[in-house]
């Protein structure tokens, strides 16, 4: 029976720990120290919580207890809280995480072209947006763009970055003036689309509302969130 795609992100993100570790199981916190954890910037402590358990790392072993106890006290809102309940000097996230079983996979119109991420209409399309929105999107790490065009402008553009040779990192971008049409879910189709061909599992990181409706549009589901906190 093939695992789910909440089983597989999880062996994902425990992978990324630097250490020999297990996500835990529903219910639980598990905390441990590595100072090399590619879940979060150097020096930094990183949280994954995925399907109602958290990991964390931590730099240190003396952050390791004033961590758990925060992750066990966030109650109902979750990782947003977290820095509250800590002496936080700089935060990156939260993030939602969501995922996708091929079987849940609604496929928009077979629209979008394929177009090499440098481009010049892709390149056009970034220096659309500030920057902030662009490093949001994800757009400029793809290798190939899958794009919904009008002429020669492209109005909506999708694609992803291979992550641990086993799930694929979605990214995705709408020119401001064309949003609210559904066009980011036709993009954004193709690109999934490319990503379950070839066996990798689609993962969707945003923390925008809209990005997050086009995910479920698509049939991912949200199964946790991501942040990273500086202590």
């Amino acid at each position: 029976m093939p695992r789910s795609a909440l089983d597989r992100a999880r062996d994902l993100w425990a992978a990324l720990t630097g250490t020999p570790v297990t996500f835990p199981a529903s219910g639980d916190v598990k905390v441990v120290v590595s100072p090399g954890s590619s879940l979060c910037p150097p020096g930094w402590t990183g949280v994954v919580a995925l399907g109602g358990a958290i990991l964390a790392t931590v730099p240190g072993a003396g952050l390791a207890e004033p961590v758990r106890s925060a992750l066990l006290n966030l109650g109902d809102a979750g990782l947003a809280r977290l820095p509250d309940l800590l002496p936080v000097l700089d935060v990156l996230g939260p993030a939602t995480l969501a995922y996708l079983d091929a079987g849940d996979f609604v496929a928009a119109p077979p629209v979008a072209e394929r177009l090499p991420a440098d481009h010049p209409a892709i390149l056009a399309l970034l220096e659309s947006v500030p920057q902030e929105e662009a490093d949001e999107s994800g757009l400029e790490e793809i290798a190939s763009a899958y794009a919904v065009r009008e002429g020669g402008d492209v109005l909506a553009a999708a694609g992803f970055r291979p992550w641990l040779d086993a799930a694929a990192h979605v990214s995705v971008l709408t020119a401001p003036r064309w949003r609210g049409r559904g066009l980011a879910r036709l993009a954004a189709s193709a690109a999934v689309a490319d990503a379950l061909a070839i066996g990798l599992l689609p993962q969707w990181r945003a923390r925008p509302e809209p990005s997050r409706r086009v995910a479920r549009a698509l049939g991912f589901r949200e199964h946790g969130a991501q942040i990273s906190i500086r202590l």
